[in-house]
């Protein structure tokens, strides 16, 4: 079955789609601290470290985070997608980095020599490749000894009761992202390269009061949105009746973590 995971060259040519998902975190979660600031927080960068953006997507991080950050950091933002490399270098250029550079890139070869960052930041992005292993090779190699990687995902109990209302469109009720590659499979895939690692989950969920948005973002990639007219249909009925069952408001679970090793030092 199809879904977030496949079809990246229309979901992520530029960020229209993703910006349907994206605002059902922006708008209604509920935590002590923000996604991005709580992810900047926890990165053991230092002022001047040299950082490689991999599935930098829109730079969405770096604009929410730059306040979270150290001074003095050189970013370089890459992509398989041309259209969001170059959104992201326009939205961090007039943000206090040393410097921005853009790079299309395949996260499972890299265009840069071993040894070069500091650090190496994958958010998000891992499970939409037939080979997560191979890129955090990629990853690793061009980290210089002692640097760190960070991969972020989702655990497979993440926003179930949301994905519980795409089973109409033939999905499993599960978040096809944290199936694909959640916390046992970036556990296993980091200390089998790293060795010693860290995990954190991020303490958050999601009060949702909008169905519509609902709508939006669980139609904003396959199967979902080529479904037909009657497939739409019993969607909105079952959001409806999801909202209906929660007195106007849909509470959601959630598990996004974030996970770091160090590479050893010479």
């Amino acid at each position: 079955m199809s879904s977030i995971t496949s079809g990246n060259a229309e979901q992520y040519g530029d960020s229209h789609k993703l910006a349907a998902r994206a605002r059902l975190n922006s708008e209604y979660t509920i935590a002590e601290t923000g996604w991005f600031p709580w992810v900047a927080r926890q990165l053991p960068l230092k002022p001047g470290d040299s950082v490689l953006d991999v599935g930098c997507g829109p730079g969405w991080f770096w604009a929410a985070a730059a306040n979270d950050l150290p001074q003095n950091l050189h970013l370089t933002l890459s992509d398989l997608s041309p259209g969001m490399v170059q959104e992201a270098v326009e939205r961090c250029l007039p943000l206090p980095f040393v410097s921005v550079t853009g790079q299309q890139a395949d996260a499972a070869g890299l265009p840069f020599e071993d040894g070069t960052f500091d650090a190496v930041i994958a958010m998000h992005m891992l499970y939409h490749l037939p080979d997560p292993s191979k890129a955090v090779a990629e990853m690793y190699r061009v980290l210089k000894p002692g640097g760190f990687l960070a991969i972020t995902t989702n655990g497979a109990g993440n926003m179930r009761e949301l994905y519980a209302l795409t089973t109409v469109f033939g999905s499993a009720p599960v978040d096809p992202a944290g199936a694909a590659f959640g916390y046992d499979a970036a556990e296993r895939i980091m200390r089998a390269k790293f060795g010693n690692m860290t995990m954190a989950q991020h303490p958050a969920s999601l009060r949702v009061t909008d169905p519509e948005d609902v709508f939006l973002a669980l139609t904003s990639y396959p199967p979902g949105d080529s479904a037909d007219e009657a497939q739409l249909a019993a969607f909105r009925e079952a959001i409806t009746e999801a909202f209906q069952v929660g007195n106007g408001v849909l509470d959601v679970g959630k598990e996004s973590g974030l996970f770091i090793g160090r590479k050893a030092a010479k």
